[in-house]
């Protein structure tokens, strides 16, 4: 199997390549040269998420240097649950933040950093880089702490993400270093492809963390194919899946588990009130816009870097449309569906969750999955006023916030981040 570029102009490469070098020479983004088909037969015959991990995955990485050492990757990285939960009305949540730090951004991290742990030569140096809207950074740096010649560095914006989400960012220490970026994390974003297709730093070994990696988006891929076989035993039909989303990664997934045959009906994007995403599916222009903070933070994404992965899935706005929509949730729309979500449906949403099952009772109807990204605890000054009580904190979050953090300002410009770089990098 080999990666193409967006863009179409850059050489096709290897997963391991194409993991590697993060954005293609190009600056677009890699994708499959073609998606792999499964048969009914090989769907049903997964058990688990590893069972179906490996299914998907296999094609991806055929001829790549990391092919026989998928299955160690694939246990290591999926080691935590990712149920589907059956609620009323042919409704069921798919939560996929039951890892490490409490997000989804656990299962593409795990994955990542296990190829790239057999990636790296024992002794290379290598930095990972990495912009975050709330929830990748402290994935990412769960993921690789303590790896041996291997530093992280986090950009996000300063004041834009909860308490908890920031603890997650500044409480590691060791091989984890992060900084308050002072603007959005479009900033972040951006400094992070300067660095990315920079000649000065060509020598510098980088790694990128975000979902503009093809290692990142690939495994999100399996528990949407999971959740829907799931769904379809269960029903009789196969569900609809409605996405929070900013950047675009996790709804990307979701198009690629649909392109592989996988039973998903449709694809709904729940954005917040960032709307570059409504703005494109209304008049078909691609615009970004500049970004608005909301209760959603991690949301909260004016230019998302998967657009091009979206636009490529389908063969034109048409075909897009036939197979995705979009709602856009306003804050107060998210205030109100976290308030009366244990007296409608029993549940405790975070706000971007809540983004999503507000999408859900708009659209009406039966046969939805609402796919729950982060859990509430992170976000306990919104979600605790709002729903009168105290939300339980996982233990593996109750353990980070014990610790001492530190906060590292930083202005938003390539100046400042490579002083940064020339201070902390690894050198090649």
């Amino acid at each position: 199997m080999k990666f193409i570029s967006t863009k179409g102009k850059s050489d096709p490469v290897t997963f391991s390549e194409a993991l590697r070098s993060g954005l293609a020479s190009d600056g677009g983004l890699y994708v499959a040269q073609s998606l792999p088909q499964f048969s009914t037969h090989e769907m049903l015959a997964c058990e688990n998420l590893i069972d179906f991990a490996k299914l998907i995955l296999k094609p991806f990485l055929a001829g790549d240097i990391l092919d026989n050492k998928l299955d160690l990757i694939v246990k290591d990285a999926f080691n935590f649950p990712v149920p589907l939960k059956y609620l009323k009305n042919k409704t069921a949540v798919l939560e996929i933040f039951h890892g490490p730090t409490c997000a989804f951004k656990d299962v593409g991290a795990r994955f990542l950093a296990g190829c790239a742990s057999h990636l790296k030569d024992s002794n290379a140096k290598e930095t990972v880089l990495v912009a975050t809207s709330g929830d990748t950074g402290g994935a990412v740096a769960s993921a690789f702490y303590k790896m041996a010649n291997l530093q992280v560095i986090i950009l996000y914006p300063k004041n834009r993400i909860s308490q908890r989400q920031e603890k997650q960012l500044n409480a590691w220490g060791e091989n984890i270093k992060s900084f308050a970026v002072k603007g959005t994390f479009d900033d972040c974003q951006r400094l992070v492809k300067q660095i990315l297709t920079s000649s000065k730093w060509k020598n510098n070994k980088f790694v990128s963390a975000n979902s503009i990696n093809i290692g990142r988006l690939l495994p999100q891929t399996t528990y949407y194919a999971k959740a829907s076989i799931q769904y379809q035993k269960q029903y009789g039909a196969p569900a609809g899946f409605i996405v929070p989303t900013g950047n675009l990664g996790n709804a990307v997934a979701a198009v690629m588990a649909m392109k592989m045959g996988f039973p998903i009906r449709e694809i709904v994007l729940a954005t917040n009130e960032n709307h570059a995403i409504a703005d494109y599916f209304s008049s078909g222009v691609w615009q970004a816009q500049p970004t608005i903070a909301t209760l959603a933070n991690a949301m909260d994404v004016g230019s998302p870097n998967n657009m091009e992965r979206l636009q490529y899935f389908f063969s034109d706005f048409k075909e897009m449309k036939e197979n995705i929509s979009t709602v856009l949730v306003t804050d107060n729309d998210i205030s109100e569906t976290i308030k009366s979500g244990l007296k409608n449906w029993g549940e405790v949403w975070c706000p971007h969750t809540a983004t999503a099952v507000k999408a859900r009772e708009i659209k009406g109807s039966n046969d939805w999955v609402v796919v729950s990204t982060a859990h509430p605890a992170k976000f306990e000054t919104i979600v605790e006023p709002l729903i009168g009580q105290k939300v339980d904190v996982p233990d593996s979050l109750a353990w980070l916030l014990k610790r001492p953090s530190q906060v590292i300002e930083l202005e938003p410009t390539i100046d400042a981040l490579e002083v940064i770089l020339k201070q902390t990098c690894f050198s090649a």
